[in-house]
């Protein structure tokens, strides 16, 4: 169900005047979040000292580098984009309830690493945590002997550590979320016996995102063998301490790359579309056709990238319907809902729901009008929209610091291209 109709609307406000010149520049986006989160847990599961570089800091990384300090880590931040984490090889019970606000990657992925703590865990977050279904990776850790329990099928949760999983084989239903998997790998490494982990099905929400938690636990020192296409044998090896570089995030580039394409520009990102290894990279090949992007796009395995894209399609020049969405709608809203509602606030039709396909018809921008635009708490939902902004006149963007979940730097970027923002005074921000 969507929870679209009963968010509250933000009192703040950010309007973006189109700059009405092509955007030139240098910009350097973030560091991965999925990355950094990842080596985050890894370095902490890990006996020693790693040093990672390149590191996001924004809300989500924060949650999980305050989690871990509170289970016995030592994280430390020595600068911007760096972390030093020094690990025992597991986790230790914290004090009290661990808030993760709306971390969908610290919530998942420290559900199964409390399996290697020695007494209980309880993982909580914010509102839109607690609406964020999270049933399939429990029902895994039950079948690995692992006492744990949901709240109807969402956080909280609440697990009885027992200092890792004692081996054998579990299937995960992967239809919601790929993080599902990639918690189960992580934690299967500092078992007591080889973990194999098999899909139950074969849907997988954005497949790719396995294939970045196997490399970053081999450059760990994990040793993962693969049984086909849908399965996985971990051995118990644990964690080595190592020095690890993030690479730029890949979700973060696609509102670059979709601002240069909008405006006729040129942003250097410092990094090709090659140098990544993230699923959202494959968006920019589909951002240079632009205008005549596909007439259907596939976003499965792009899931992040959606948001920019269906933005974008709003000016191409034939309609786009947007399919294998459906796990938009569990995300930090329902962002099928959130952009078809936000495209229909800037013109009537110019977006709508078919199912859980998404359709975005961009001769209804001839009605296009101001729009203040709803972001629901949702970073990617304000990232994409501000971007009608750069062709638009007079598209706000409400709760504009909720950028800071992944990309606080985000506002920053645009002004450093020569876009003008405004605050709800009209005055420069």
């Amino acid at each position: 169900m969507s929870h679209i109709a009963h968010a509250a609307t933000a009192a703040t406000g950010l309007t973006i005047l189109p700059p009405r010149r092509p955007l030139r520049g240098r910009v350097a986006p973030p560091g991965s979040k999925s990355i950094t989160n990842r080596a985050l847990l890894l370095a902490a599961l890990a006996e020693g000292t790693s040093r990672l570089t390149g590191a996001l800091k924004s809300d989500d990384t924060r949650h999980m580098a305050v989690a871990l300090r509170r289970m016995g880590v030592t994280v430390e931040e020595p600068d911007e984009t760096s972390f030093t984490v020094t690990g025992r090889g597991r986790l230790l019970p914290p004090d009290g309830p661990l808030f993760l606000g709306n971390a969908g990657t610290a919530t998942r992925f420290l559900c199964a690493a409390a399996a290697t703590a020695e007494g209980r865990v309880v993982i909580d977050g914010d509102a839109h945590m607690r609406r964020r279904p999270i049933a399939p990776l429990v029902a895994a850790l039950r079948a690995l002997g692992v006492e744990a329990s949901d709240t109807e099928g969402c956080p909280p949760v609440v697990v009885e550590g027992r200092g890792g999983f004692a081996g054998g084989r579990v299937e995960v239903d992967a239809a919601l979320s790929s993080q599902y998997v990639s918690a189960l790998l992580m934690a299967a490494a500092c078992g007591r016996a080889p973990v194999e982990v098999a899909l139950a099905g074969p849907e997988i929400g954005a497949r790719g995102y396995v294939d970045l938690t196997l490399a970053a636990m081999a450059a760990f020192g994990a040793a993962v063998e693969p049984l086909g296409a849908a399965s996985w044998r971990v051995l118990p090896t644990g964690y080595r301490a190592r020095d690890f570089a993030v690479e730029p995030d890949a979700s973060a580039a696609t509102y670059l790359w979709a601002a240069e394409v909008l405006t006729g520009g040129a942003i250097d990102l410092g990094v090709a579309p090659g140098g990544f290894t993230q699923p959202d990279a494959r968006a920019q090949a589909t951002i240079a056709r632009f205008p005549a992007l596909p007439p259907v796009i596939d976003g499965s395995q792009m899931q992040d990238a959606v948001p920019t894209l269906a933005v974008l399609a709003a000016f191409n020049r034939e309609p786009v319907r947007f399919t294998g969405i459906a796990n938009l709608r569990v995300k930090e809203c329902d962002r099928v809902a959130a952009l078809a509602a936000g495209l229909d606030r800037i013109a009537p039709g110019l977006g709508r729901e078919d199912g859980d396909d998404l359709l975005v018809s961009p001769a209804r921008l001839e009605a296009a009008r101001p729009a203040r635009i709803e972001t629901y708490a949702d970073h990617r939902i304000a990232m994409s929209f501000a971007l009608a902004g750069l062709r638009l006149d007079g598209i706000t963007i409400l709760d504009p610091d909720c950028v800071n979940k992944t990309y606080p730097g985000y506002w920053d970027a645009l002004r450093s291209l020569g876009v003008e923002l405004r605050d709800a005074a009209g005055a420069a921000a």
